[in-house]
């Protein structure tokens, strides 16, 4: 999938998150339904401006921003390398627990 394409994926997500047929997101953006449905399926490729006009007219808000980047990852993952295979096997099974654990709590909300 092209970086491009995933401009319709947002724009689907936000459509079906606000209960929203193509059609409906149409009228309110003031493009025919087959526009929408070209953007949502890839064929056609809004432009970022044209993804967050869409976005907002669903009723959501698309943010964005640039950020430092963070290794964090690669250390884990060097970290990880550095231990045996026994001691990695018990430390992914230890980050599994704290998942479950964090995903149980989220669902008690």
């Amino acid at each position: 999938m092209s970086a491009m394409s995933r401009g319709g994926d947002l724009i689907q997500e936000a459509r079906r998150r606000q209960g929203l047929s193509q059609s409906q997101l149409a009228d309110r953006v003031g493009v025919p339904q087959s526009t929408i449905a070209r953007w949502e399926s890839g064929r056609n490729a809004p432009t970022l401006d044209r993804v967050f006009e869409v976005i907002r007219a669903s009723g959501l808000d698309l943010e964005t921003a640039i950020v430092p980047r963070d290794h964090s990852d690669m250390w884990q993952a060097t970290d990880l390398l550095a231990l045996s295979t026994e001691d990695r096997g018990r430390e992914v099974l230890h980050m599994v627990r704290i998942g479950n654990e964090l995903m149980a709590a989220g669902a008690r909300r």
